[in-house]
């Protein structure tokens, strides 16, 4: 049997070097990014995802081997393993091969052919597989009067149970079926009956009538069906267009040739009790099985693409903001936040009906925008947001280019979670979702990383996926872009601490607590003097945690403490002092990387990332974007005209297309067929969460709201 980097080397060609080194560093504790950044000479340089698909593969073949073993042993358990059945356990690439070679072995529950085993009918299924009796009823009679069969049309039945649960278990029988249903199944869907209403006027109303084909079903089409019917608005049911030839195809494979015609009858029928009771029920749930996880992986990887964007959106450093979370009847909460998101002032203000106070709310507001110094305002995207963006681009308060519009979703889960409640234990639930709104302009990821990523709103059918793998993929997300932007140990939040790379909740807890205690932190390695953080956390988290205005310039970037030496030896090699290094491109391009390689300290591949990190000492990568305020063309739904040209932001990338704001209450949607001359495969391919973008309105739905559009190319 293979090793495990063995058949992972051969599922993602991936030489077996590399993924033995990958192994054993992910084995010794090592994480992704950690690998990824740090250890390229050990990887042959494999980036971030290919160690992910390593990490991945390897779980899935430990399960698969695992269930190897188990199946191997348990016929071996019962005396009947061969060296032949053993040879293609251990052959088989898939779960589904494995459980095919267990399925005649399996221990039985009590079915139709168990109890007619218990009859002592055995011996009379295999004389009519053989087929070598003229006359079957003859055969049965011997059977009929013993062990509670009464005669020999109840022996006949109870061998045909057996033959048909021996048809069902045929690996070769499954194969046909799987086959059949994988090349010409078909789901389709009606609305469940007095549900027509209800459906007409849901999400759901295009599958009132909906076919199509297993192998062409896309991810969003099966995962919509399977809402719908738990919803109860539709039954989904699943089939082959011709049923006779897939009955036909499995007699001709297993009854008999050369036997009696009465017993190639009994067992051709045996064989069709099998196929419509047994084998098309399982292997539709197999399908079906099939299609969920493809389905799951598609929706999952959108929206864990869509989460790594809107994380690593540009944020609004050194801004301080006026934030806004709007309301009607309630008001505006208001927040006034510094630079670093420290709540200044909060209060409320009445801009929209019922009372439509302009001029108090005026006033409030430029009264906080002089004494805090104010240059920006951050509206929250909710209720009445289009009526107090009109407002206060009609007040004069501030340019309506320093006026942002912030997605709020999942404002309210973090303003009343405890960690909400931990920073600010005085204030009400909407003073923190009006802080939040005001920290997602500023940081972007240090804010959103306190909300779970299931409520920010970014993808598609979420709560519909697997909850586990889901979790398992956003969670990494979310490590994986607060590693490659980096975070300052001395004013990181507890939870933002805690996706560094060998941190975790509870040294994050243990590092804020030293802070509080003790200060800020002066160098690197002064994390060594936190309780619990000991020399492998420390190598595993050092790199990714930055001590701005520290004893230590290279602490504020991305080199590894590890590879210092290596900046030393630069230093040596020019005849200049360390600090002279970051940022000086002139003394940059003199570095022979060769040379300093072949010191011993560092491979080359580590020796170019130094040089690229001092080149731009500390920076950060999200500020390579831009993060201008979006002004919208339009100002209502009603002002739309088909044909009309508009400027958007995307804000949600789903399976079928890209929803965008038009900074209007109604999003627009482009429809994958609308994004490109070209057939593409992904909306990825084309568009980003985030993107500025040009489109064309080329329909209006007035009762629904809603918009399509294509997009100018």
């Amino acid at each position: 049997m293979e090793t495990i980097a063995q058949a992972v080397s051969r599922r993602l060609n991936i030489s077996i070097r590399q993924v033995e080194a990958t192994l054993e560093l992910l084995e010794g504790g090592a994480t992704v990014p950690f690998i990824s950044r740090y250890r390229k000479e050990r990887t042959g340089s494999l980036d971030e995802v290919a160690i992910r698909s390593i990490e991945t593969a390897a779980r899935s073949e430990r399960e698969l081997q695992a269930r190897k073993e188990y199946v191997k042993n348990a016929i071996e358990s019962s005396g009947l393993l061969t060296s032949d059945l053993q040879r293609k356990i251990y052959a088989a690439e898939t779960m589904t091969e494995v459980e095919d070679i267990y399925a005649p072995y399996k221990p039985k529950k009590r079915t139709r052919a168990t109890i007619a085993r218990e009859k002592g009918l055995e011996p009379l299924a295999k004389i009519l597989m053989a087929g070598n009796v003229r006359r079957c009823d003859e055969a049965a009679r011997r059977f009929a009067g013993k062990n509670g069969v009464e005669n020999a049309e109840e022996a006949l039945a109870g061998a045909s149970d057996i033959i048909a649960e021996w048809a069902s278990e045929s690996s070769r029988l499954r194969g046909i079926t799987r086959n059949a249903y994988q090349r010409r199944g078909e789901l389709s869907s009606t609305p469940v009956k007095g549900k027509e209403a209800e459906l007409a006027a849901s999400p759901y109303a295009i599958y009132a009538d909906f076919t199509r084909g297993v192998s062409r079903m896309q991810s969003h089409q099966y995962l919509a069906l399977k809402r719908a019917e738990r919803e109860g608005l539709l039954k989904v049911r699943m089939g082959v267009d011709d049923l006779e030839a897939l009955d036909g195809a499995l007699c001709r494979a297993f009854v008999p040739r050369g036997g009696s015609r009465e017993c190639q009858e009994i067992v051709g029928k045996a064989v069709e009790d099998a196929s419509k009771r047994l084998l098309r029920p399982s292997v539709e749930n197999e399908i079906s099985t099939s299609l969920k996880e493809a389905a799951d992986k598609i929706a999952i990887g959108i929206f864990s693409e869509n989460l790594r964007q809107l994380l690593l959106a540009s944020p609004l450093k050194g801004r301080r903001v006026l934030a806004m979370d709007p309301g009607y009847r309630t008001g505006c909460k208001v927040v006034a936040l510094d630079s670093q998101g420290n709540l200044l002032e909060d209060t409320v203000v009445y801009p929209v009906p019922p009372k439509e106070d302009l001029k108090g709310a005026r006033e409030i507001l430029e009264r906080l925008i002089r004494r805090h110094k104010l240059d920006a305002i951050a509206l929250g995207n909710g209720t009445a947001s289009r009526e107090t963006e009109k407002f206060l681009k009609g007040s004069g308060l501030m340019d309506a280019s320093k006026i942002y519009i912030v997605n709020e979703n999942g404002a309210s889960v973090y303003s009343a979670s405890d960690l909400a409640r931990k920073e600010f234990p005085d204030k009400d639930v909407t003073v923190r979702g009006a802080v939040s709104i005001g920290r997602r302009l500023i940081d972007p990821l240090a804010e959103l990383v306190k909300i779970d990523p299931k409520s920010i709103g970014v993808g598609q059918y979420q709560h519909d996926v697997d909850q586990g793998d889901l979790k398992d993929a956003l969670d990494f997300t979310v490590m994986s872009c607060v590693n490659a932007v980096g975070v300052d140990v001395n004013t990181a939040s507890e939870r933002l601490l805690s996706y560094v790379s060998g941190i975790g909740p509870a040294l994050a807890a243990n590092i804020v607590a030293y802070r509080a205690e003790n200060g800020d932190f002066r160098t690197r390695q002064e994390l060594k003097k936190v309780a619990r953080l000991g020399n492998k956390a420390f190598e595993q988290a050092a790199g990714f945690l930055r001590v701005p205005g520290g004893k230590e310039p290279l602490d504020n970037t991305g080199i590894h403490p590890e590879s210092y030496k290596v900046v030393e030896a630069m230093a040596r090699e020019l005849k200049v002092d360390v600090s002279a290094l970051p940022g000086n491109n002139d003394l940059l391009d003199r570095i022979n990387v060769k040379q300093i390689a072949a010191l011993g300290i560092s491979g080359e591949e580590t020796v170019k990332d130094i040089i690229l990190e001092l080149r731009k000492p500390g920076r950060d990568p999200r500020l390579d974007d831009d993060n201008d305020a979006f002004v919208a063309g339009i100002g209502s739904f009603e002002e739309l005209r088909e044909g009309m040209v508009l400027p958007g932001i995307v804000n949600n990338i789903t399976a079928f297309g890209a929803f965008v704001n038009l900074g209007i209450k109604e999003n627009g949607l482009i429809h994958i067929s609308q994004m490109s001359r070209r057939r593409i495969q992904s909306v990825g391919e084309v568009l980003k969460l985030g993107q500025r973008v040009e489109v064309r309105v080329v329909d209006i739905d007035p009762h629904r709201h809603r918009i399509g559009l294509s997009l100018l190319i």
